[in-house]
């Protein structure tokens, strides 16, 4: 699997645009809160991509849904057709899973890149900038 590009953690819509606004074209990673599968779902998720992407014509970007350890999460954001998921069960069900992933050119993770969180801080854009900066000087 290639790198992903640098990840920006992303709660909401406004989340998302404020990423995509920021990086400008530059290829991003929007990542999901920790097990979101099971609070926002696979439509939700996918829905609010759409929407960012939308709003930023020329934007670059990935997207993560982290399932936690719950296999039907995974399977139910493949059948939604999302293509960056995450899965932290045991490695049996992530192997199984990630072979259902990739027949369907899907990317399954085992754990959350590092990422930009917006919140609490006191300026999230220039935060963001700088960190954007970072990561794309010196990948990790």
């Amino acid at each position: 699997m290639t790198a992903l590009p640098p990840a920006i953690l992303v709660r909401s819509l406004a989340d998302a645009q404020l990423a995509l606004g920021i990086a400008a074209g530059q290829p991003v990673t929007l990542l999901s809160p920790p097990e979101a599968a099971a609070r926002m779902g696979a439509a939700y998720w996918q829905a609010l991509v759409e929407a960012a992407v939308e709003a930023h014509p020329g934007s670059s970007c990935r997207d993560l849904l982290d399932c936690g350890a719950a296999p039907g999460h995974v399977l139910a954001a493949l059948r939604q057709g999302l293509t960056g998921l995450i899965f932290t069960g045991s490695t049996s069900q992530r192997d199984t899973l990630r072979a259902i992933a990739e027949g369907q050119g899907a990317v399954l993770l085992d754990s959350r890149p590092e990422a930009f969180d917006p919140v609490n801080r006191r300026n999230p854009e220039a935060d963001c900038r700088v960190w954007l900066a970072e990561m794309t000087a010196h990948p990790r």
